[in-house]
């Protein structure tokens, strides 16, 4: 026999009572070893280790995916907004205020980040439903239902807002720009 389990139910702290047991089997039998005890809590953490490592970096890659998307929304805006230099130049030279051009730049960047927004979410939703057929993923998730709408609401809401402010820093570089110095450049 390679050894044997057993499990002992204590009132107070587990810990404390680890001698108590040691006692008990030494005056059963002085010679069986007493190796590996372990709490249940410690039991279940190992037992999760994979799955809490599997969360972990499942999380680290989603911050790491956010992040990337907004260093890319800001250079895209960034870049549109040098290239349209002259023409926000233009436009206020002509009358157009600076809350009119943040407005429109804010606009412009909205729209990319809503209609990115609406094509991840319906892309989510078709891929965790293939995954779903694919392999069990409701074990996976425990009190999490794999089309949780108050998880895409709050991820939507929260890469809208990231990009709002991706949008908002070039917005305001463009409300810089000065009409005389953009007219020269035409």
């Amino acid at each position: 026999m390679s050894g044997v389990i057993f499990e002992v139910r204590t009132a107070g702290d587990p810990n404390a009572a680890v001698s108590a047991v040691r006692q008990a089997v030494r005056e059963v039998d002085s010679n069986l070893p007493l190796n590996n005890i372990k709490t249940q809590i410690e039991q279940i953490g190992e037992t999760l280790r994979l799955e809490r490592l599997f969360a972990k970096l499942m999380s680290l890659f989603g911050i790491l995916a956010q992040q990337l998307a907004s260093i890319g929304l800001y250079g895209v805006m960034a870049y549109s907004v040098s290239q349209r230099t002259n023409e926000i130049g233009i436009r206020m030279a002509l009358g157009a205020s600076q809350r009119n051009v943040l407005k429109m730049v804010l606009k412009q960047g909205m729209i990319l980040t809503l209609i990115g927004v609406v094509l991840g979410l319906a892309g989510a939703y078709v891929l965790t439903k293939y995954l779903e057929s694919w392999m069990n993923l409701t074990n996976m998730l425990y009190g999490v239902n794999v089309n949780d709408p108050l998880t895409y609401g709050v991820i939507a809401v929260l890469l809208t807002l990231v990009s709002l402010v991706a949008c908002y820093l070039p917005a305001l570089r463009a409300t810089k720009v000065d009409p005389i110095v953009a007219l020269r450049e035409e």
